[in-house]
């Protein structure tokens, strides 16, 4: 999945949850469940995101909702296979930005 967000050092759950087409609830409950989602939290107990944060947040959208994996088959996935999913989901990544910018490139002609 591709996400279209602003360069910046930190991303509020609210941006991150629109950027996934996703409830922010949704966000909270995995960052519950998945060890990896460990976003900062201000004086107020907001989350803010980083980078990092968005590519483990991917990983899981990837897994989850485009493969159809349990949160426990994801869970078992992110530990056994790590550094296979990493390649092969930075490998669909590039190929959906390559995608998009054919479109942009086929609209604009």
């Amino acid at each position: 999945m591709y996400i279209n967000l602003p360069e910046k050092r930190y991303y509020k759950i609210g941006e991150v949850a629109k950027a996934f087409d996703v409830n922010t609830s949704l966000i909270r409950f995995w960052e519950n469940e998945f060890d990896v989602l460990k976003p900062k939290k201000n004086k107020k107990g907001n989350r803010l995101f980083t980078q990092e944060d968005l590519k483990n947040l991917q990983l899981i959208y990837f897994l989850v909702k485009e493969k159809g994996f349990t949160l426990d088959g994801a869970k078992n996935k992110l530990k056994e296979n790590s550094d296979k999913i990493v390649s092969n989901h930075k490998i669909i990544l590039r190929l959906e930005e390559i995608r998009n910018e054919l479109t942009q490139i086929k609209n604009q002609l």
